[in-house]
């Protein structure tokens, strides 16, 4: 195995001989042997343990091990403990998913505090097959098919080839130790009992499975990126990127084979999984909505608008500026700026006779039965009509802004202004306001 993992960091890791490389060792049987290959071929190492307290004197018993492996191989060891259950729970995780976050996010912090070049993973390849299998029963796309990349950013996986028969033969072949985690023999995780009882089956039924598994997915990959070649075109065909976000154009959509495929491949990388519904939105009235937990899909006329989700954080449903306030942020940035003449007028600014204003003003969203009497124009005019007139999407109304008088609009703002507080030859003071 020595020979056959060197030619496999020749060919695959050629540019890993002068990198630093932190190594996540459990303790485990495979952690353990990639550490000591590692070690064994030159490379510049050090060990890094997280204890997740999930099995007491257990978990302290690993962490003890590897330290003692540390300072066999000679090595330094960074160890972190985390109380993986309280943040499962806050952040409504499984257990598994929460220790999975936790030990990742670590690592990386940890790489940039000891500016080191990449971490080190132990998966091998029966970690794929379990993989695969995993990802195929949940349902999944090309990608979920694709196993586990070798190389990811700052992550490399030098264990990827090997079965865990070879691993294990090569570890006690060389008298290694290494502690075996009870939760490990549970069937109770979907991928111990894939582990346990489904893959040795099937090992049994196809001794050549892990080779022509990791053969399929070679051949997925290229199938993958033959389909990200595909879409970049199919993006520039169909995506416009505007002021509210994405708009997805549904004529163009339609002229195409394969929509419901070409929609996942556009939309899967955003959390979204409600597929019949998102088809069903093409042929939906408009104001229609699908969302994922951080996007949202909106169907307006011709167009599906892809935007990122506001949180009740983020909006509030007014904001008082009081007299001599001269600047906003949140949500939308106001600068007010005595003036004594009437300067440039554009969509950003407007100019009005302080003395009509009544104090504190107010800065909201509009609401039906809106209406407003705009700059230049004779008579009222309800906003949902200034809007229609305007042609604005759902979207671009829902993130337009009115600055009011107490129930008087002043402003549309970044639009229209009201011709009520207009400066006139009787105006005293004059109001600056803008978006700047």
């Amino acid at each position: 195995m020595i020979k056959n993992f060197k030619k496999h960091i020749e060919q695959t890791f050629s540019n890993l001989n002068d990198k630093k490389i932190i190594v996540a060792c459990s303790g485990g049987l495979d952690s353990v042997v990639l550490a000591q290959l590692l070690k064994h071929h030159g490379f510049n190492i050090c060990l890094a343990h997280c204890n997740f307290s999930l099995r007491d004197k257990e978990s302290d018993g690993d962490a003890a091990f590897v330290k003692t492996l540390a300072e066999q191989l000679n090595v330094k060891l960074y160890s972190e403990t985390f109380n993986t259950k309280s943040f499962a729970k806050d952040n409504k995780l499984s257990t598994q998913m929460a220790a999975r976050e936790l030990r990742y996010h670590w690592f990386e912090e940890l790489r940039q505090q000891i500016n080191f070049d990449f971490i080190a993973t132990a998966h091998h390849a029966d970690d794929v097959l379990e993989t695969v299998l995993i990802n195929l029963s949940r349902g999944t796309g090309v990608k979920g098919l694709t196993g586990i990349p070798e190389i990811t950013e700052t992550i490399i996986r030098p264990l990827l080839p090997f079965s865990r028969d070879e691993i294990l033969k090569f570890a006690k072949k060389s008298e290694y130790f290494w502690r075996e985690d009870s939760s490990n023999a549970s069937t109770d995780y979907l991928r111990n009992d894939l582990r346990h009882n489904v893959i040795p089956a099937y090992k049994k039924a196809s001794k050549n499975v892990l080779k022509g598994v990791s053969s399929t997915i070679t051949h997925l990959q290229a199938t993958e990126q033959l389909v990200g070649d595909y879409m970049v075109l199919l993006y520039n065909l169909l995506v416009t990127e505007t002021v509210d976000g994405y708009e997805i154009d549904l004529i163009k959509l339609g002229d195409l084979p394969n929509q419901g495929a070409v929609m996942y491949e556009l939309l899967s990388p955003l959390g979204f999984t409600a597929w019949k519904d998102i088809i069903a939105l093409s042929t939906s009235q408009s104001g229609k909505m699908v969302f994922s937990e951080t996007h949202r899909l909106l169907k307006d006329r011709n167009n599906l608008i892809l935007s990122v989700r506001e949180t009740k954080d983020t909006i509030s449903e007014e904001i008082f500026i009081k007299k001599n306030e001269s600047q906003i942020v949140n949500p939308v940035p106001l600068t007010l700026i005595p003036t004594d003449k009437i300067g440039y007028v554009d969509s950003s600014v407007i100019y009005v006779d302080e003395d009509l204003l009544s104090y504190p003003l107010i800065v909201r969203k509009w609401r039906q039965g809106d209406s407003f009497k705009p700059f230049g124009l004779k008579g009222n005019k309800k906003i949902s009509k200034f809007f229609k007139d305007e042609k604005l999407s759902l979207a671009a109304k829902e993130k337009t802004w009115l600055l009011c008088s107490k129930e008087s609009i002043v402003w549309v703002i970044g639009m229209r202004a009201d011709d009520r507080f207009k400066v006139t030859d009787n105006t005293t003071k004059i109001l600056k306001i803008s978006t700047n």
